[in-house]
């Protein structure tokens, strides 16, 4: 069908930067490479390495310093770096000459961009990417920003060598003192009610009351902010904070739906909104955002009941499915913000691809709506209902660069029952007209030159994607969203995990042929890829009952353990702490626009201990939190997802065993009432009389909960102390809400 036609193009789309009719010069030895960030810079004049052994080699043996740039493939100044940059011979050759270059794809190597970032915020206040950094031929930094005339380094390096070497030393060691995050022998983690109050307290001095969102602009979705305000909520909901709680998330979700950061025509959310009404966005799509996007929504569904919040959450997945998936069962990362004009020109512009002009809508939407007032045409009511202008909808001051010149990025401006009223239609009416311009748009956009599609597939981020599917597959009980979810725990299973060493990988490739490839050395994976995919794989449990994936879940959580642990701090290191190449051994302290992969391990390692009966597991999760409670009790609004972790292991999970066979009608109906509730302190198992199976041998106590009368029973417990028995639906709902 034509839903995958825009997988065929997207593959067209790789060069960046220089019109095709220019002979492409041999590539340099990222020619050999699989990361599409790196395939972009193949072909520069720069005599460029990937980052490894053969490059530190060079260094050394030739006594020269190291040029490392880190980027990413959607990222718009890397882009132009390039052109103004690495595309110009003479200084390609400066480089060449008088450096080892190093080029990284920071999805990649995030170890290695985090270690060269801290020293970068550490030395000039800032950060962002591309990034550049010069090292020593043993990798400490001596300089670092975005961008430096070449030569000059190369003078100041050779006039001040000693200086550099023993001050890039000084600060590595310094940066070792700085970025430690570990507990005192003893310590516990600090008390959950003062921590999430405070948390409460510093995102509602933060929020933004008229379109919601935290601080003015630029805005960024966070789902982490809304899912802790929702977990607050969940345990204060007789109090005013409580439901101011509530009514920030929901505003913010409501208002992000109906803004220009959501693709009203091809669905998925941008990256974020450069104004604060969530108008204009950076167009860029990143996988990572979909995926919390869409368990933000459908938490907030089974919160209000209200099904606009079900419907993006669907729609998200529509567009991941349609767009970011690939056949083995995979997804990739992103898809860029810049793309070719449809009018031609060879110059890529940020969002081509999903702007308007008044003109285009009018000529495609030009019939005479029956009945309507004053003769209005389908494109006079779309017009009024998105916000769109002749003169086109975007601020100069959200467009610099003038790229968005006459055009419009559509916005909802009125609800259906407004547009209706305005020209005496029914809402019915107006839905329809609405949903067929949007189709015919869609067509439009296909013909479209497509943006740069990213396909690296990464662990860490499709365990992500895992728990949106899983997660809105169960409270929807949409089957197909819940095969899907299987297809890409599959995909995991076989593409990322390495049976023989052990060890998740952390990214794999689609080649040529549409078939995954590996590079040539797989990158071993982060602590990031293990976390995340736990947290896919026990959210699929709860979502399909299988307990295989429970069993693989329990099993890479004790290699995460062996790999990453720090036994004398406590905490995960983000990185495998023995690698002599990356010089800090950080714990990432902050929920971003990614969790914080201790914050997630801390509620894994938690829902764990009762799947498994692992008491060490929970403390585990304790040691954890107090490794990091120094940070908590300080800034608790840097880690909202660790929060939701403390609170967690304050409320105590409640144990909900559904006794019966899988897919018998009144199982069915006992799970479907525990999945249309927000219970963020919860474990759902099923035990279905297979004493030989997995949770029956990790928690005999189970053996004892038996169906009561022969009709599926619901037993809801805390440390397997149980309450009686229920069989009805509504009790078991009522039972679950005290």
């Amino acid at each position: 069908g034509s839903s995958y036609s825009s997988l065929s193009m997207a593959s067209g789309s790789e060069g960046q930067g220089s019109p095709p009719s220019t002979p492409q010069r041999p590539p340099n030895r990222l020619g050999q490479e699989r990361s599409p960030y790196l395939l972009q810079h193949a072909h520069n004049p720069v005599d460029w390495y990937p980052w490894g052994q053969e490059a530190f080699d060079k260094a050394r043996s030739e006594d020269k310093p190291i040029f490392l740039s880190v980027g990413y493939s959607t990222c718009h100044w890397c882009h132009v770096m390039e052109r103004e940059s690495f595309e110009d011979e003479e200084i390609g050759k400066t480089l060449s000459d008088n450096f080892v270059c190093i080029k990284v794809d920071r999805e990649e190597r995030p170890d290695v961009d985090k270690v060269y970032m801290t020293f970068v915020q550490a030395t000039s206040g800032g950060g962002g990417w591309p990034m550049s950094v010069w090292l020593t031929p043993d990798l400490r930094p001596f300089i670092g920003g975005t961008y430096f005339p070449p030569k000059d380094i190369h003078m100041f390096w050779q006039d001040n060598r000693e200086a550099l070497e023993s001050s890039g030393e000084r600060v590595i060691e310094a940066l070792k003192k700085g970025t430690s995050i570990a507990a005192n022998p003893g310590e516990t983690p600090p008390p959950a009610h003062d921590v999430a109050n405070r948390c409460f307290v510093q995102l509602a001095h933060s929020y933004e009351e008229e379109y919601g969102g935290f601080r003015d602009a630029p805005k960024f979705p966070s789902p982490v902010n809304l899912m802790f305000l929702m977990s607050f909520w969940s345990v204060n909901r007789s109090s005013t904070e409580g439901s101011e709680a509530l009514q920030m998330t929901l505003h913010t979700l409501r208002m992000m739906a109906l803004g220009g950061i959501h693709d009203h025509v091809a669905q998925g959310f941008h990256r974020y909104s450069t104004d604060s009404s969530w108008h204009v966005p950076h167009f860029e799509k990143m996988l990572y955002d979909q995926a919390q996007l869409a368990v933000a929504y459908i938490s907030a569904y089974q919160v209000s009941g209200e099904q606009v919040f079900a419907d993006v959450a669907q729609d998200i997945l529509l567009y991941v499915s349609r767009d970011l998936s690939d056949k083995s069962g995979g997804f990739y990362s992103a898809e860029d913000a810049d793309s070719l004009p449809a009018a031609g020109g060879s110059e890529k512009r940020e969002g081509a691809f999903c702007v308007w002009m008044g003109s285009e809508v009018r000529e495609l939407l030009p019939v005479v709506v029956e009945g309507a007032t004053g003769g209005a045409t389908e494109a006079d009511i779309f017009m009024h209902h998105y916000g769109v202008k002749e003169q086109g909808n975007v601020d100069m001051e959200q467009d610099p660069h003038g790229e968005l010149q006459g055009q419009n990025v559509l916005i909802v401006r009125y609800s259906v029952e407004l547009t209706a009223a305005r020209f005496g239609l029914s809402v019915a009416k107006v839905s329809e007209l609405l949903a067929s311009a949007r189709a015919k748009m869609a067509e439009v956009r296909k013909s479209r030159p497509a943006p740069h599609l990213d396909t690296k597939m990464l662990a860490s981020w499709n365990g992500l994607m895992l728990s949106g599917f899983a997660r809105v597959g169960a409270v929807l009980d949409d089957k197909a969203l819940l095969e899907r979810a299987v297809q890409a725990a599959g995909f995991l299973k076989e593409h990322l995990w390495d049976a023989e060493r052990q060890i998740m990988l952390r990214s794999c490739y689609r080649g040529d042929e549409m078939e995954v490839e590996q590079s040539v050395s797989p990158i071993a994976g982060f602590l990031d890829d293990y976390a995340y995919v736990i947290c896919g794989l026990l959210d699929l449990y709860e979502a399909t009952l299988q307990p295989e994936w429970l069993r693989w879940g329990e099993e890479l959580q004790d290699r995460q353990d062996l790999l990453f642990w720090d036994a004398e701090g406590g905490g995960y290191y983000c990185s495998d702490p023995t690698d002599p190449t990356v010089l800090l051994r950080l714990k990432q302290d902050q929920d971003g626009a990614e969790p914080s992969a201790n914050s997630v391990s801390a509620l894994n390692l938690l829902r764990l201990s009762h799947y498994t009966g692992r008491k060490d597991w929970s403390q585990r999760s304790q040691q954890l939190l107090a490794a990091f409670s120094d940070r908590l009790t300080r800034v608790p609004i840097a880690l909202p997802e660790m929060v939701r972790g403390l609170m967690a292991n304050h409320y105590t999970l409640k144990q909900i065993v559904i006794c019966g066979q899988r897919d018998a009608p009144d199982t069915s109906s006992l799970l479907a009432t525990v999945n249309s509730l927000f219970l963020p302190h919860k474990v759902l198992m099923l035990a279905d009389g297979e004493t030989e199976g997995y949770l029956y041998q990790r928690l005999p106590i189970l053996s004892s909960l038996t169906c009561q009368g022969g009709s599926a029973t619901a037993y809801v417990c805390e440390d397997f102390t149980c309450a009686l028995p229920v069989t009805d639906p509504q009790e078991l709902r009522r039972l679950l809400l005290e």
